[in-house]
Formats: structure tokens, C-alpha cells, sequence
């Protein structure tokens, strides 16, 4: 009988909202132009289909003892991969969850870090403690709490002798390089953010002076490199060479920084926000790095670009040619072009910075694919 009512309820509801459509005369075309969906239905059943390819490639490139490459890194970003997914696979489904899991706390150390070896602590720390904290289980919390203590540490500030004004106070690098990077920051502010830090941690702040002077903005920019154009780039005053831009803003890291400002709690009011975001959707392209003429880091940013535009929580925008663009359609359209037969990606163009590796980009065109279909 209550099965009965809630089902009457139910159709009385459907039969309620098609009257009151009626009501206003909007006819079905109308009515679906004025709430469109997200993105288009069959590119998102197709992302959905390519995100299991992804993860089937993933799950093939397993070691024995769960890692891909024997790198905490990649390991951790393909855990979290899986947890992610439409299917949101944990614990429970086994050893190919497990067992990555395992890896990486078995790589925690006793100061909090979570690596296999010296070089890249902060970077394998911050992914590891996103992953971890993906599983939503508990027992982890002892690690998750070391990893953010050791991230915290790893900060640059008055216990290492820099003073405030030092343009690289405030940010974090990889763990064995001795300058600090907004990437590397980036990624920290999402392991924290992901492991559960208390936003009113000194951390978020101090990290607000550094995202400040890595960005094009002369206004809260106190470096005198500082450009107007409202981008970001590498580290004060400096890019990658293989940009050749000096410090140009680019699209990867103008989506790292304005993901980092919203992690440190700026709000999309703040004119930091208003200024990346302007640059972001303006330069917007997913040929190259946007600001570049180079497919350099071309899926990180994809990755970094997918986070930050579904934070953000708009399904489109305009560009600075006054041409309405739907990041999710476009974004899925250019990532299902790129897959390869064996379900993985690899930036064919480049292999700086690893993208030549199917297991990286593999990891991080999933998760991409995952924020786009939410």
C-alpha cells in the first residue's frame, strides 16, 4: 500500500509540473532550450565508456604489488582514478583497489611524507593524501593527518628563515629542489583541502602571499616582473623554458592558480579570482597550452583546466571573441579524440614532463573525464 501512495504520489507530481508548463504555455523545445542539460547526452555516455577503457587500461598496468611505474605519484592519481568513477569502485571490490592502497601506505615515513624516495616528497605526499582520502575510510586518518603535518612543514616560511617579503615565502616545491613552484603548491593545497586541513590553518594563508606573485597582476602582485594580464605562471619570475614565454601567463598554470586560489578560500568576488578566470576563458584553447604555441604539459592542463571549470560550477562561458563555448562538450569531444585503441592517452607531441608516459596521462585524462561528466 505505501509502494501504491508513493507511486500515486509520484504521477500526481508528473501530472502537476506538465499541467503547469502547459499552464504557461512553454512547449517542450521551449522548455528544454530554457534548462539545457549539462552537456550533450551522448558525449557524456561516451566519456562515461571511455572512462572505464581508462581505468581497464589502469588496471592492466598494475605491478604486483599495486604500483604503476613503481611511483607513488601515478600510483596515487590512478587510485583516485578509480574512486572517482561513475562506478566509484573502493575497497570492496578487491585486490586492484587494494592493493594500490597498500602501496601507498606502505610507502608512508615517519615524518609524515609519502614517497619512495627522497625526490618529489611533497608531489607524491599531496596525491597520495587526495587518493587516501578518496577511499573515505577511517583507519587513514593517522596517515592523512602526518601527511598534511609534513605538507605544513614543507612550506616556505619564517621556520626556514624566509621573511614575508621573500618572493618565494608562502610556497611549496617538489621535496629534494629547493624552489618552490605553483604546480607543486597547487597540488599540496588539494591534498590538504582533500585530507580534511582546518581551513583557518596559518597554511592557506601564507600560500595566498606566494599564488599572489606568481600571477600577471600588478595590482597584488608586489614583483616587479608582474605583467597586467590577470594569468599565471611557473614561479615568481620564471617559466619553464621549453615555453619560451619569460613569464608569459599560461593556460596550465593560470588553472592551477585560480584552483589554488579557491583552496585557499579566495572567492569568485575576489578580483585575483575575476582576473583568472578573465584570462582563462579569453585565451581559451585546447589545441596547445593556451598562452603557448606548444603542446608542453597539454593534458595537465586539460586536467588542472577540468577541475578548475567544475569548481567554478558554470557549463559554459564566452570567450574574447564573444563565442559561447560548453566546456564539457568540447572538453570530452578533444579528450575521446585522443584515446587510444587500448583505452590510455599520451601526449604524442611532447614528452616533457612524463606525458609521453600512457600510465601518467592515462590518470589524468580519467579523472578530467570525471569532472566533466558530473
Amino acid at each position: 500500500m505505501m509502494q501504491r501512495r508513493h507511486l500515486l504520489a509520484f504521477g500526481t507530481l508528473g501530472a502537476f509540473g506538465a499541467l503547469g508548463a502547459a499552464g504557461l504555455g512553454l512547449p517542450a523545445a521551449a522548455l528544454a532550450q530554457a534548462n539545457p542539460p549539462r552537456m550533450n547526452p551522448q558525449l557524456r555516455q561516451r566519456s562515461v565508456r571511455a572512462i572505464a577503457g581508462g581505468l581497464h587500461y589502469l588496471r592492466g598496468q598494475q605491478a604486483p604489488d599495486g604500483s604503476l611505474l613503481g611511483n607513488v605519484g601515478v600510483t596515487a592519481l590512478a587510485l583516485r582514478a578509480f574512486l572517482e568513477s561513475p562506478e566509484k569502485y573502493s575497497e570492496a571490490d578487491g585486490p586492484f583497489v587494494t592493493r594500490q592502497v597498500q602501496y601507498l601506505l606502505g610507502k608512508a615515513r615517519p615524518d609524515g611524507s609519502i614517497s619512495a624516495s627522497l625526490q618529489g616528497t611533497a608531489y607524491n605526499t599531496a596525491v597520495a593524501i587526495t587518493a587516501l582520502a578518496a577511499t573515505k575510510n577511517p583507519k587513514y586518518e593517522p596517515v592523512l593527518a602526518a601527511g598534511r603535518k609534513f605538507l605544513a612543514e614543507h612550506q616556505v616560511d619564517e621556520s626556514e628563515g624566509y621573511k614575508p617579503d621573500h618572493p618565494f615565502y608562502g610556497g611549496i616545491g617538489y621535496g629534494g629542489g629547493e624552489r618552490p613552484d605553483l604546480s607543486n603548491l597547487y597540488m599540496s593545497l588539494e591534498g590538504l583541502k582533500a585530507a580534511g586541513a582546518d581551513p583557518k590553518d596559518p597554511v592557506w594563508q601564507k600560500a595566498l602571499v606566494f599564488i599572489s606573485r606568481t600571477q600577471n597582476r600588478s595590482e597584488s602582485n608586489d614583483q616587479k616582473w608582474a605583467g597586467n594580464d590577470g594569468g599565471f605562471i611557473y614561479r615568481p619570475g620564471f617559466n619553464m623554458a621549453e615555453y619560451e614565454n619569460g613569464t608569459g601567463s599560461y593556460g596550465g598554470m593560470t588553472a592551477a592558480g585560480l584552483l589554488s586560489l579557491l583552496f585557499a578560500g579566495a572567492d569568485k568576488n575576489d578580483p585575483r579570482v575575476q582576473a583568472a578566470y578573465k584570462w582563462m576563458t579569453a585565451n581559451y584553447t585546447l589545441d596547445v597550452n593556451p598562452g603557448t604555441n606548444k603542446k608542453h604539459g597539454l593534458f595537465y592542463f586539460y586536467n588542472a583546466f577540468a577541475k578548475v571549470m567544475s569548481a567554478w560550477g558554470e557549463d559554459s562561458f564566452v570567450d574574447a571573441k564573444g563565442q559561447r563555448h560548453n566546456w564539457r562538450d568540447e572538453l570530452a569531444q578533444k579528450l575521446l579524440g585522443l584515446q587510444a585503441a587500448d583505452g590510455s592517452w599520451a601526449n604524442a607531441e611532447s614528452n616533457a614532463w612524463w606525458e609521453d608516459r600512457p600510465q601518467l596521462v592515462t590518470a589524468w585524462s580519467v579523472i578530467a573525464l570525471e569532472q566533466v561528466i558530473k
